[in-house]
């Protein structure tokens, strides 16, 4: 007769998770540490909420004392073409993989309610489940439990997944058997922290989130320094380079849910037509999707960025309807992406 965790797993599967490993709360001792680093140096930029919470975000066992167990959850989003093909394209912005179609917070959420209904319907006790939105240390978690490790871009690598997969976790009263914690494959590959546009890792498993670009244009409000935005390239929501760019994702599958897979509209929309957004237009066409979070503003600053990196001439007017925007920020980007395609074409830039 199949144990409780061997039961488990198997349900987690037949869920749509490809990969279900277990750890304790306490399985992290070195996050303390390694998070007063992080906050202490000041990479956190604006996420203020980081520090805020810093004590639970710490230490799992304390943002839930009575929980035993904690079940790491993986779902695969693999995602079918080349991420990083509309990089450089002059007139279409790229927006990271996880993006291009529904949020996957409601989609694993729901996944991981069902499970622990299962949980409880066949053992008891009590649960809890997070994915990405309390101060949960979901990727030392996911190493501690056996799922990856932390690779050199702080981001979570699966011997199995590879680099693309969403985290989820269910926290339980219940005593489960646990797996052995994963080791550190990356070895001497440094491909991840050389292929970043910006420079945002100081050092191997270090991240300065300040001049990272899906930090850049999700996280941070008002205009970014003038060096990072011309960085940024056409990349108006995150960034997928050093995932893209990891060995290991030659083992990764593509992603078995539709709702992972990208919109057709979104695989290379065009700066042009995302630069006219109005609130509503905005909202109506990114309903359901990640992108919505950040708001009209940001995202159409972000849009500029990439028209005045683009160096396509054609873009000018576009930029220059919005240089008297309402929102200051967009309308001090679209003065920037003016001044930046004029001087491109006198040879400047």
């Amino acid at each position: 007769m199949a144990t409780l965790k061997q039961r488990l797993v198997q349900q987690a599967m037949s869920e749509g998770f490809d990969a279900c490993k277990l750890c304790r709360p306490w399985d992290v001792p070195l996050v303390p540490e390694r998070l007063a680093a992080f906050i202490d140096r000041g990479y956190h930029g604006q996420m203020d909420w980081l520090a805020e919470r810093q004590t639970w975000r710490a230490n799992p066992a304390a943002l839930w004392p009575e929980a035993r167990t904690v079940i790491m959850l993986a779902e695969s989003y693999t995602p079918k073409d080349d991420p990083m093909a509309t990089l450089g394209q002059r007139d279409v912005g790229t927006v990271s993989v996880y993006a291009q179609n529904k949020d996957y917070h409601d989609t694993v959420k729901k996944r991981l309610k069902r499970l622990a209904r299962w949980l409880i319907a066949e053992a008891g006790g009590e649960v809890k489940v997070f994915v990405d939105t309390a101060p949960v240390p979901e990727k030392p978690l996911g190493q501690a439990s056996g799922l990856g490790w932390q690779g050199k871009h702080t981001n979570l690598v699966s011997r199995d997944l590879g680099s693309w997969f969403f985290i989820g976790s269910v926290f339980t009263t219940l005593d489960l058997e646990t797996d052995p914690a994963e080791v550190d494959h990356c070895g001497s590959c440094r491909a991840c922290l050389d292929i970043c546009p910006t420079d945002a890792f100081p050092a191997p498993h270090q991240l300065d989130a300040r001049r990272c670009i899906s930090y850049l244009t999700i996280e941070h409000k008002g205009p970014v320094d003038e060096d990072l935005r011309t960085r940024m390239g056409n990349r108006i929501y995150g960034c997928d380079d050093c995932l893209a760019v990891c060995p290991w994702n030659k083992f990764a599958v593509e992603a078995r849910e539709v709702k992972y897979h990208a919109r057709d509209d979104l695989k290379a929309p065009k700066l042009a037509d995302l630069a006219m957004l109005d609130d509503a237009a905005f909202r109506e066409k990114f309903s359901g999707s990640p992108i919505k979070r950040i708001g009209r503003d940001r995202f159409v600053r972000n849009v500029l960025y990439a028209v005045g990196n683009s160096g396509d001439p054609t873009l000018s007017a576009v930029a220059g309807e919005l240089c008297n925007d309402p929102d200051p920020t967009v309308a001090e980007a679209a003065r920037w992406a003016v001044k930046r395609l004029r001087d491109a074409a006198n040879g400047l830039a």
